[in-house]
């Protein structure tokens, strides 16, 4: 904090002495005249100072006036009673009233005219609040102390007071509010001297005179101080018309003493009524030359600012007449179009772009007739013979320099290279649009609540309906709650910011449809997600031509049946499904008895046709948990589980025995056709190959045995 500022112990003793002299020659004017003065000067003084000091004064300065007031009292009347003491209180309650108020209300005392507005109000109620308070305190403790006898009635004491605290303390204030421009403003103090000894001249000639009442003659100099000077000549004026009035009031000269009485009260009377009207002039003169000041200062201001924004705004600012007449073009013009404002004043439409004078036309139209503010883009030739885009707003306007018309004003802005640069956006939107619609794929980008935003041409063949439906709708509501639990965790995935490719199906009619997806987040200039991009990409031919390469790799192109590379897969999974249980497994060898001998009476074509009918019959006895193979040739093998002894094993070997009883019909020639078959039951078999081994040598002990049965062994070790 700033340590306290030292108290002006010099201008306390300055108010002093002021104080003391005004109480002093007051209360001796009174006491000789028989009445109260006309003007009690010593609280407009007062009042004053405490108003333009800093409160931490206030003690001091207080203290001081008291002081002052209570060593006029006795100086002038030669004792201080206990009544003097009561009209000092008053005193000091009135000063302090009008001071607090005016502090509370109007804090900053500055010398700027536009503060007199406020500080006028402030300080007439704080004037009559503190006279009214301190004129009840007066007369109700005189009564008190005096037993009803007033040494001062309560009507003199307001007058005298009201007067003094307007006059006074109004000078005192003003004196400190102006400082060095109570002499006048620089270069014009000599000619307000004139004035001011002027006006003190006149009315020393009106008072100094007792045989005419030219008291009005007054005003005339007393307002031309006014006007010439503000409140600075307010307060010198009344200041000398105060003067002057009180000592020939006191004196018995002037026009006050036109008038016959024997009561010294009246011409005191009439000097406070005069003194009254000269303020109640004179003030709200100056408040009101105070107020045009400021509304003219205002004025000037925004005209300025109105000026400044328009002369060197980037925007064109145009008036326009109700026939059409540029009235006013911005200097902003020559920098925009390379037009001087007159030569663009002048040429009126021609400026404008033939393809848009109408629009122009209809939209000026519709301004002046309905007061709308529509924007409107037309192009303006520049300078060098081209055209430039304007986007201006039109606002309906009383014109400045022709009372009764109104104007069109318009602003206007350069936007040729948003224009083209919407436009260049419009055409690669275009282009990307025709790219995406006519990419085999569905493209699609959805918001962070999962509406569709955009989606191209393509979808429409896929869902089967038109895409653009999808706009605005989420993904739920578009492809249905199936659909949707598939692909909600993936986006889900996108929109917390990571890719993700997916494959799904989905049944549409009795066929299935699949497709990959590709999500990938959409990441603003901030590196926030506002959505996710969609690719999606129908696989179905892709997915069927798997299926079907997979069919081909594990069966036989011959027969349809599981080809050797099926049964490995499958035996190998077996061998390590078994070791885990312990369950056995039986595996049945299937030869075609003397295949080779129909090969080669009958050609390989009915090899063939035979081999067909063997993998049929086989595949007729099988169970539905069995796999059947073709290795190779006339091979043929059977893989079991769940069979749990010998002579199950031995009902499916026979099974398939009895299955070629009859007759293959192969062409014209009907061949009898046997089976080999040899089996292997195991448990804790340690391979697919020992298992296979066995069973082939059980194959060739049938062989051996004569053709067309079986033989199953369950020796694995």
């Amino acid at each position: 904090m700033n340590p306290a500022r030292p108290i002006p112990l010099g201008g306390a003793a300055v108010l002093f002495l002021a104080i003391f002299v005004l109480d002093a020659v007051s209360l001796l004017v009174a006491f000789h005249g028989g009445a109260m003065v006309s003007v009690w000067t010593a609280n407009g003084l007062a009042a004053g100072v405490l108003a333009s000091v800093p409160r931490r004064h206030w003690p001091l300065l207080v203290a001081t006036v008291f002081a002052a007031l209570a060593t006029g009292q006795y100086v002038a009347l030669g004792a201080l009673r206990a009544d003097h003491l009561v009209l000092i209180l008053a005193d000091l309650v009135e000063i302090l009233v009008v001071s607090a108020v005016i502090r509370r209300y109007q804090p900053v005392i500055s010398g700027e005219t536009s503060g007199y507005l406020r500080l006028g109000r402030v300080a007439i109620i704080a004037t009559l609040a503190g006279c009214i308070a301190s004129t009840l305190l007066a007369t109700g403790a005189q009564q008190m102390v005096n037993g009803g006898a007033l040494i001062v009635s309560a009507q003199q004491w307001f007058r005298a007071h009201l007067l003094g605290m307007v006059i006074v303390g109004m000078l005192t204030l003003v004196a400190f509010r102006e400082r060095g421009r109570m002499l006048g403003p620089p270069g014009k103090r000599l000619r307000m001297l004139r004035d001011v000894v002027v006006l003190f001249a006149i009315t020393l000639g009106v008072f100094l005179q007792a045989r005419h009442p030219l008291l009005f003659v007054l005003f005339a100099p007393l307002l031309y101080l006014i006007f010439q000077y503000r409140f600075p000549g307010l307060v010198i004026g009344v200041a000398i018309v105060t003067l002057v009035a009180n000592v020939s009031t006191t004196l018995g000269t002037g026009p006050f003493a036109l008038i016959p009485t024997t009561d010294r009260t009246e011409p005191a009377l009439l000097a406070q009524i005069f003194l009254g009207i000269v303020c109640l002039v004179t003030v709200p003169v100056a408040l009101a030359l105070a107020d045009r000041q400021r509304l003219t200062t205002q004025v000037a201001e925004s005209e300025n600012l109105y000026r400044l924004l328009a002369d060197y705004a980037g925007d064109l600012v145009v008036r326009i007449a109700d026939d059409g007449t540029r009235r006013y073009v911005s200097p902003s013009v020559k920098d925009m179009l390379g037009w001087t404002p007159e030569e663009f004043a002048t040429q009126r439409d021609a400026l404008i772009h033939p393809d848009d004078q109408e629009r122009v036309r209809v939209v000026l139209k519709r301004l002046r007739e309905t007061g709308n503010e529509p924007f409107v883009r037309f192009r303006v030739r520049n300078r060098v013979g081209g055209h430039q885009w304007i986007e201006a707003l039109g606002k309906l306007a009383p014109s400045p320099d022709h009372p009764g018309e109104v104007e069109v004003v318009y602003a206007g802005r350069d936007v040729t290279e948003r224009v083209l640069a919407e436009e260049a956006l419009a055409d690669s939107e275009k282009r990307l649009r025709t790219i995406t619609d006519n990419v085999p794929a569905v493209i699609a980008h959805i918001d962070t609540e999962q509406r569709y935003t955009f989606i191209n041409a393509y979808a429409s063949e896929v869902i089967g309906r038109e895409a653009l439906l999808n706009i605005g709708h989420t993904v739920e509501q578009m492809r249905g709650p199936v659909v949707y639990a598939l692909l909600k965790p993936h986006i889900e995935l996108a929109l917390r910011g990571k890719a993700t490719t997916f494959e799904y199906d989905v049944l549409a009619g009795e066929q299935h449809r699949y497709f990959q997806a590709t999500y990938l987040p959409a990441i603003t200039a901030d590196g926030e997600t506002s959505g996710l991009y969609m690719l999606t990409t129908e696989i179905t031919r892709i997915k069927l031509a798997e299926q079907k390469l997979d069919f081909l790799a594990h069966h036989d192109a011959l027969t349809g049946i599981a080809n050797r590379l099926s049964f490995r897969e499958r035996i190998k999974a077996s061998i390590q499904h078994a070791s885990i249980t312990h369950g056995p497994l039986l595996l049945l060898m299937i030869d075609v008895d003397h295949f080779k001998q129909i090969n080669d009476t009958y050609g390989h074509a009915a090899g063939d046709l035979a081999l067909v009918e063997v993998a049929a019959r086989l595949r007729a006895n099988v169970r539905k948990t069995d796999l059947l193979a073709r290795l190779g040739g006339d091979e043929f093998i059977v893989l079991c589980r769940d069979v749990a002894d010998v002579a199950t094993a031995r009902q499916l070997a026979q099974k398939f025995i009895d299955a070629m009883q009859s007759s293959v019909s192969v062409g014209t020639a009907s061949l009898k056709v046997t089976l080999s078959v040899g089996g292997a039951l195991c448990r804790d078999i340690p391979s697919s190959d020992a298992l296979i081994q066995r069973a082939d040598e059980a194959l060739y002990q049938a062989k051996d045995g004569g053709r067309a049965g079986y033989r199953i062994v369950t020796d694995c070790d």
